[in-house]
């Protein structure tokens, strides 16, 4: 099994540079924000951040590629780099504090790009998570002060906590009526949004969660997390890994019953 501590360390130093630059601007009365052609917005601070990666990672990883979301992809190689510099945009700009960097190292196998290494950074609740493949997934503030996650052992879907973001791309793909069998299904719903249902489904203190519409870098650094903390992460069709364009985590004794849910179609 490879060691991945050198490029862990790595992330966590674009962590910290990223969370300076992203909390100086976090609620500034000046904050600039602009419409992508997708409508979502972006921030200065979103495109100071991953510049601010992409510096680092060219002098630390000058082989590697990037792929980030405000600047897209760069170099080639077996290597590569994905970076979301601010995962819930819209909560940054409202003043929400629930938004984090994610980084990930992804290399590439038999089954094509992977994560190995995967950081989500949210310097406005102070918190960090992250792991590496074959290394275990942890949440604390350095390498060096870290508790270990581990996912719940809740084995019904009645007992179960989910959360999600939004109800409107499940109805975009005529899977609401699924969606909302599941939500009554369970035993506690919550939208928290964004990053931290994965998180806390790697924590243990969620034990579903889904989403039906992600890009790779909303996706490659909560994978790594959620299944070093010995749970899965898969599209909704069930294929392992951040890959498919959409995502269902689990603490994986729950996980065929959730995407059976989600595939419910009238």
């Amino acid at each position: 099994m490879p060691d991945y501590h050198d490029d862990l360390r790595l992330a966590h130093v674009l962590a910290d540079a990223a969370d300076a630059t992203t909390m100086d601007r976090f609620k500034a009365l000046d904050l600039k924000v602009e419409t992508k052609p997708d409508m979502t917005p972006v921030t200065e601070a979103d495109k100071a951040a991953e510049e601010l990666i992409r510096g680092h990672l060219h002098r630390a990883r000058p082989r590697d590629a990037i792929l980030g979301e405000e600047y897209g992809i760069e170099g080639t190689g077996p290597r590569r780099w994905v970076i979301d510099p601010i995962d819930g945009t819209k909560n940054y700009v409202r003043g929400v504090p629930v938004w984090a960097t994610l980084i990930s190292l992804m290399e590439a196998g038999e089954d094509g790009f992977q994560p190995v290494v995967g950081l989500v950074s949210a310097p406005a609740l102070n918190r960090r998570w992250w792991a590496a493949k074959g290394a275990g997934a942890f949440s604390g503030r350095s390498l060096t002060s870290a508790s270990r996650l581990q996912v719940s052992k809740v084995e019904r879907i009645a007992d179960a906590s989910l959360a999600y973001s939004s109800l409107t791309g499940w109805e975009e793909q005529g899977r609401l009526d699924g969606f909302m069998d599941l939500t009554r299904a369970c035993w506690r719903t919550r939208g928290y949004g964004d990053f931290w249902p994965y998180m806390m489904v790697a924590e243990g203190s969620v034990d579903i969660c889904a989403e039906p519409e992600l890009s790779l870098w909303d996706m490659a650094a909560n994978a790594i997390i959620v299944e070093e903390a010995g749970g899965r992460f898969t599209s909704l069709d069930g294929v392992s890994g951040p890959g498919g364009g959409n995502a269902a985590a689990s603490n994986g004794t729950l996980h065929h019953e959730l995407l059976g849910y989600l595939n419910q179609r009238y």
